[in-house]
């Protein structure tokens, strides 16, 4: 090619060449076995030109290569890099990629419970170990030169996502800063965002999957395709595959086994056989069935997301007792091998304990399950034999979707439906895109296949619906908290602080949200001006006279709403007289006419051996009708008040299920009371007639001028319009209101009860203040209160940590109504006065109106992790405490790492030589032991 250039043209081209070369970027791609795509290279050029980046693209995309980008210009320009992570899991993960790249002596870890060679060049660490180190000021942030922020779309997590912008927000200006993002619909509003508080920020979005997606749906024996790929069809205009459409038309249609009008007989046998083996094609197949499937269609390895850690669990067994085995006999020798090398620090009896070994019998298989419950080390196996191909089908949970590098051939989704902490509900597109994403690995697949298996009612619209959309907004959770106010007003004093603040994603968000109600407001007051002159009267203020009218109206509805309750209580308070066997006239709906009371129906509790109801219901008599019916009536058949007749002996054989016996006692009432004809009910003079009030607005509309006008109520109908719209318009103003300045007015009530606590004075920090900027967490002020008050004095480690559990644990089933077993002596009365400060606090926020529902302020401690905490620190076994616990083993061992964080915390808060600083340190020592202590890192 070069032969058809002329010699300049060659010139440039060598001249490019040369110039290429001399970029940090070229020694970089040479690094990898294979080609940078375009949205890599331009975000890795936007770096090497000192511009910050956020790169949004889908999951396998390859954009981590970008923070390693950034590693390799740290380490060329003789600068450090801090690499970011949400989870621990993953940072384990990035940094075993960055030794095997760069050498155990330029690589560190720190995640809290972790710390590996932290003064390294390059250093892996957790994002909330940055933002400690930020407030700290800690010496290791000198010579920073580049932050990558892996995963950054977390500022949208409710509980930790104000991390991510407090450390945006507070890293020096020098810093580049490099945001790693899952395809999200905002990333522009981000970048805006980005680009105002960190300076110029290059936005790099790639919505092209490396891997191509394929939808299926399984039903039955058969895989079918989602969409019906017609030419010239792409994205969300893919029409719905018809099969799919024609089944959920089938399954919908009901079986028609009736009677024969013709021939007077039930349908033929023959036609009933049809039926069924049409519908034979419509099931939903077993778990081990499903992998079975995959596996004949060469779709394996594969992961399976069931929303629930026992169906994970289950669907184990369940693939075990059908005999399914996925490796061959060299497969299991490796997968023992490599079990019993990682297993290996892991005490005999505990591995027991724990299962180890229906565990490795599932893996030999090349079958596991992967979620929040299992065993750390459990956990991080499955990942390793699953990337080897040495596990090929995987149960999990959607916490799996969060950042692991597990990438498969193929992700099935059981339901579309999952339990939010609420409700079940609908998993949304976004949900959707992060799960199925996993499926298709780069370099080894040609394609990924997402299966949803097919359930009873089944849309496949609505499935088509979830795969063509690609929304998934990014929203920020940030909200201030007790620490963030010390560390803040510390560091910048209050105006300054209030001002970073505002410098905040969520306020970027609110005042750009409020722009286009601003806009609305404009356009409403446009209009009042334009009804303000169509309402002007020649005779004089109409708008006055309209107040009036309104006015007028406005009372008349109030006193008819009064008197429609009043009559409603009288009606209640009548029935509640009534007795069984009184005779009554029912005065309207169905079953008007006259009756005979069976039972008065009260609220509440039983009566006369009847079951009662909700006070709000009213009395709900249950009578028997002079035409033979028992029925239960409700307050709205009385809506005035009724009264007894005469009154009849029930007789004690009465049946109100027997015909007979309602025939016979309806025969008795009509003879006895038939004749009787009800009071006729007066109708009560009007409130209104009486009212003051009205006679005196009455009186000002007919003295006012515009009263005889004689287009008065053309006048007035734009005088209603003109109403209704500042109506609205007010109501827009105010939420113009709410939503500005929000962050530094929550900011304001929290550095308001701080001020009446003692931590703070103006802009100085008190000694109680600069304690409390130690504690991080949730209930950060709690844990203050609690030192403060020498709550903790005099407790053994045990109890320490009992205690200090109740700030870290939150219970899965938040309404569990068990009282919890706590341990007796000091640390049972430690922990109530806990609850007893919380309860002052909890009272304190409320009166600076802190409101818990917007995720500021202090939760309850729970207590319900203090017993298997204050065992386990006291020496305990690990059979005994989870059998006592009741709690699977992977969620006991992050409470536990938990803790140990808290309790640090409190050893560093605390006075240095005092008792609880050396109870909080033997704590620590008494936790981290046995599965606890035992890590994949070293």
């Amino acid at each position: 090619m070069t032969e058809d250039m002329s010699p300049a043209e060659r010139y440039a081209a060598a001249k490019l060449r040369a110039a290429e070369q001399a970029t940090a970027l070229a020694p970089f791609r040479e690094m990898y076995d294979f080609g940078l795509d375009p949205f890599q290279i331009e975000a890795c050029e936007a770096l090497e030109a000192g511009k910050g980046v956020l790169v949004a693209a889908p999951t396998g995309s390859g954009k981590t290569i970008v923070g390693e980008f950034a590693v390799h210009l740290a380490l060329e320009q003789g600068r450090k890099c801090f690499y970011t992570t949400p989870i621990k899991a993953l940072s384990n993960q990035k940094f075993q990629d960055l030794v095997k790249r760069y050498g155990a002596d330029k690589v560190g870890l720190l995640t809290g419970d972790n710390s590996v060679n932290s003064e390294a060049p390059v250093v892996v660490m957790t994002t909330e170990v940055l933002r400690n180190m930020l407030y700290a000021g800690s010496r290791s942030l000198t010579g920073l030169g580049y932050v990558v922020m892996d995963e950054v779309h977390y500022l949208s997590d409710r509980f930790r996502g104000a991390v991510w912008e407090e450390v945006i927000i507070h890293l020096p200006d020098s810093v580049t800063l490099v945001s790693l993002s899952a395809t999200v619909s905002n990333a522009e509003e981000f970048g805006d965002w980005l680009d105002t508080v960190r300076g110029d920020t290059e936005v790099i979005v790639s919505e092209h999957r490396p891997v191509p997606l394929w939808q299926h749906v399984l039903a039955g024996r058969r895989i079918y395709d989602l969409f019906e790929e017609r030419e010239g069809q792409s994205g969300s205009r893919r029409a719905v595959n018809p099969d799919l459409e024609r089944l959920a038309r089938m399954e919908n249609s009901r079986p028609t086994f009736g009677r024969d009008k013709r021939r007077g007989r039930t349908m033929r046998e023959a036609d009933r056989e049809r039926e069924r083996r049409q519908r034979s094609r419509i099931w939903t197949p077993s778990r081990p069935e499903v992998i079975d499937r995959l596996d004949n269609e060469g779709l394996l390895p594969a992961i399976t997301f069931i929303f629930s850690r026992a169906g994970c669990e289950a669907a184990v067994q369940q693939c075990l007792y059908s005999g399914l085995r996925l490796n061959d006999q060299e497969g299991r020798e490796e997968v023992r091998r490599i079990v019993e090398a990682r297993t290996a620090g892991i005490a005999d009896d505990d591995l027991h304990v724990l299962g180890y070994f229906e565990w490795l019998e599932a893996l030999e298989r090349g079958i596991a399950a992967h979620h929040a419950g299992m065993l750390p080390t459990f956990k991080e196996v499955v990942e390793e034999l699953f990337v080897k191909g040495l596990v090929k089908a995987v149960f999990a949970t959607e916490t799996l979707a969060l950042g692991i590098n597990m990438p498969a051939r193929s992700v099935v989704l059981e339901k579309l439906v999952k339990w939010n902490g609420e409700q079940h509900a609908d998993i949304t597109p976004g949900e959707y895109t992060q799960l199925t994403g996993r499926a298709g690995r780069r370099g080894i697949d040609i394609e990924g296949h997402a299966v949803v298996l097919w359930q009873r009612g089944m849309d496949p619209g609505a499935v088509a619906g979830l795969a063509g959309t690609r929304t998934y907004p990014l929203r920020s959770s940030f909200k201030p908290s007790y620490n963030m106010a010390v560390n803040l007003v510390s560091q910048f004093g209050r105006h300054r602080s209030r001002e970073l603040l505002e410098m905040s994603f969520a306020q970027f968000q609110a005042d750009k949200s409020v722009v286009g109600i601003t806009r609305q407001v404009q356009k409403n007051e446009e209009g009042l001006t334009g009804y303000r002159g169509s309402m002007t009267c020649h005779l004089g203020d109409f708008e006055e006279y309209s107040r009036l009218r309104r006015e007028l109206k406005d009372r008349e509805t109030e006193l008819a709403r009064q008197g429609a309750a009043q009559r409603r209580v009288a009606a209640a308070a009548a029935l509640e007289k009534l007795k069984p066997g009184d005779v009554i006239h029912v005065p309207t709906g169905k079953f008007a006419g006259l009756a005979l009371v069976l039972d008065p129906g009260m609220p509440s509790g039983r009566t006369n051996g009847h079951r009662g109801f909700d006070a709000q219901d009213g009395p709900r008599p249950l009578v028997l009708t002079a035409e033979r019916q028992v029925k239960r009536l409700a307050s709205i058949d009385f809506p005035v008040p009724v009264e007894a007749l005469d009154r009849m002996r029930i007789p004690k054989s009465f049946n109100a299920r027997s015909p007979q016996s309602r025939r016979d006692l309806a025969s008795a009432l009509r003879t006895k009371a038939g004749h009787l004809v009800p009071s006729r009910h007066r109708k009560p003079r009007s409130v209104a007639a009486d009212d003051r009030e009205i006679s005196r607005l009455r009186a000002a509309l007919r003295a006012h001028p515009c009263h005889g006008c004689d287009e008065r109520e053309d006048h007035a109908r734009w005088a209603e319009r003109y109403h209704r719209l500042l109506r609205d318009t007010r109501q827009l103003e105010r939420r113009i209101e709410g939503r500005t300045n929000t962050i530094a007015r929550t900011f304001d009530r929290i550095c308001a009860l701080l001020t009446e606590l003692d931590y703070l004075e103006g802009d100085t920090v008190t000694d109680e203040g600069r304690r409390l900027a130690r504690l991080y967490g949730e209930l950060d002020l709690l844990a203050s209160e609690c030192l403060r008050d020498g709550v903790w004095e005099g407790l053994g480690p045990a109890e320490l940590a009992a205690c200090a559990s109740a700030l870290v644990y939150e219970s899965r089933q938040a309404d569990d109504a068990v009282a919890p077993k706590l341990p007796a002596g000091k640390a049972r009365d430690a922990l109530g006065e806990m609850v007893r400060i919380w309860g002052r606090l909890d009272a304190l926020e409320e009166d600076h109106r802190i409101n818990q529902a917007e995720g500021v302020g202090q939760r309850e401690p729970d207590l319900g992790f203090a017993w298997a905490a204050y065992r386990w620190a006291s020496g305990f076994g690990l059979d005994e405490v989870l059998r006592e616990a009741e709690m699977p083993a992977g969620d006991f061992v992050r409470w536990c790492k938990q803790l140990i964080d808290v309790l640090g915390q409190i050893a560093a808060a605390a006075p240095p030589e005092g008792t609880v600083s050396r109870a909080a340190r033997r704590a620590v020592d008494g936790v981290l032991r046995g599965v606890v202590a035992y890590s994949s890192v070293g």
